[in-house]
């Protein structure tokens, strides 16, 4: 048996002894990767062939992903030793030793992004040491102005981006962020002692939060949906106007508020779901006369018989009481949609008996007519007085003037039709 083909494919690395044995090639030699029972040779090898295949694809997808950056150096290098050891260890019949040559044909691109990761590392730090810089004196100007409501925002945001930025040398990275902290507290404490003239305010909010909960609780039990619905949206406007009340009661009163509320709208829904479930009778009613006349009318062949029938259908349509909310805009949009194409196919018909329009698609034609005969006339001169390109361009004028008559002729058509 030979050593091995130049253009087979990996089981040519591989031979079976008479009693099932498996060997694979490689350059140290010969060894036993194992046995398949009960199976021919071809088969036998062809299970340690795929073995191969399944470190071949590893190989691959390892230098798809270190190409492709989705791998770092380390864990690249990691990974590549891991698979050559398993390589070289396989019980598997291919070109291991190609195998592992394609890995250790990496090293050089590892290294080569390791170097860079470092560099991008240290170039990294520098950046993160000038936008900290940055961000410090701003938050220290933020500390010294009086902007009470969008500087906490803004020191929030500068917050979320420190978080965002690498760690710098621990001396300087701990300098920065005390400077930074400083102004933070010092903003806070300005902010508190500006906010401490509002209590008063929080104060008055909560004396007028407590008279809209007595004004609201007699509503609680209203079956005036309409006028006590919108008697709420006058009193929630008042209950926003107020501003805040004292954090500790603050929260206590909404929840007062929100349950008279909670109480009268989840009334309201209950007693609009009945009624939703009386109207399903007359929902079924209106569908099945909306389909009954879909089918009657559509699609149109007499117009007058149509509009007839429509306007029948409308009657008793409108005769039928309300039905749930959940069915009115899919059942009038069907309505609409019928009413338009009756709508549209009257148009159509008008136009098409319109006796101006279809006057003024006999004068076409006749025009275009005489025009054809005039050009054909002045080609048979031509043609008789040997003038032949003067005749060759008439009769190419009359090919147009032709395809013009026989457009105009289907448009006219259409009124005798």
């Amino acid at each position: 048996m030979a050593l091995m083909s130049q253009v087979a494919g990996p089981q040519s690395f591989g031979r079976v002894d008479e009693d099932g044995t498996v060997y694979v090639r490689t350059p140290d030699g010969e060894r036993a990767v194992g046995q398949v029972p009960d199976v021919s040779g071809e088969e036998a090898i062809a299970f340690f062939v795929r073995r191969y295949n399944s470190l071949e694809t590893e190989v691959g997808l390892l230098e798809s992903r270190l190409k492709s950056g989705r791998l770092s150096p380390e864990n690249a290098r990691q990974a590549a030793a891991k698979l050559r050891t398993s390589i070289l260890e396989a019980n598997a019949v291919g070109d291991l030793a190609s195998l592992a040559a394609r890995l250790d044909a990496l090293t050089p691109d590892i290294e080569a992004r390791a170097a860079s990761r470092r560099e991008e590392k240290a170039d990294a730090q520098a950046k993160a040491r000038q936008a900290k810089e940055e961000m410090v004196g701003r938050a220290e100007q933020i500390a010294a102005g009086t902007d009470w409501r969008g500087g906490v925002t803004k020191f929030r945001n500068l917050l979320d981006e420190w978080k965002k930025l690498p760690r710098i040398d621990r001396t300087t990275d701990d300098e920065l962020w005390h400077r930074f902290s400083s102004a933070r507290t010092t903003y806070t404490r300005r902010r508190k002692a500006q906010f401490a003239e509002q209590n008063a305010k929080r104060e008055d909010a909560r004396k007028i939060k407590e008279a809209i909960i007595e004004e609201a609780a007699p509503l609680a039990t209203s079956t005036e949906w309409g006028p006590t619905a919108r008697d709420f949206r006058d009193l929630m406007a008042r209950w926003k106007a107020a501003g805040p009340a004292p954090r500790e009661v603050d929260d206590a009163l909404w929840k007062k508020f929100r349950k008279i509320q909670d109480t009268f709208f989840d009334a309201r829904t209950a007693a609009m779901s009945q009624q939703d479930e009386e109207f399903r009778g007359n929902q079924e009613a209106k569908e099945t006369l909306l389909e009954a006349a879909e089918k009657q009318i559509l699609p149109i062949s007499d117009i007058n018989a149509a509009k007839e029938q429509f306007r029948s259908f409308l009657d008793r349509f409108n005769e039928i009481g309300k039905v749930p909310r959940d069915a009115i805009r899919r059942i009038d949009a069907r309505v609409r949609d019928l009413e338009e194409k009756v709508h549209s196919a009257e148009q159509a018909e008008w136009k098409r008996t319109d006796p101006q329009a279809r006057e003024r698609a006999e004068e076409t034609v006749t025009m275009l007519q005489s025009q054809i005969d005039k050009l054909t006339a002045d080609a048979e001169k031509a043609e008789a007085a040997g003038k032949d390109a003067d005749a060759r361009k008439a009769r190419e004028s009359v090919q147009t003037y032709q395809s013009w008559l026989d457009q105009a002729r289907k448009t006219l058509d259409d009124f005798t039709a």
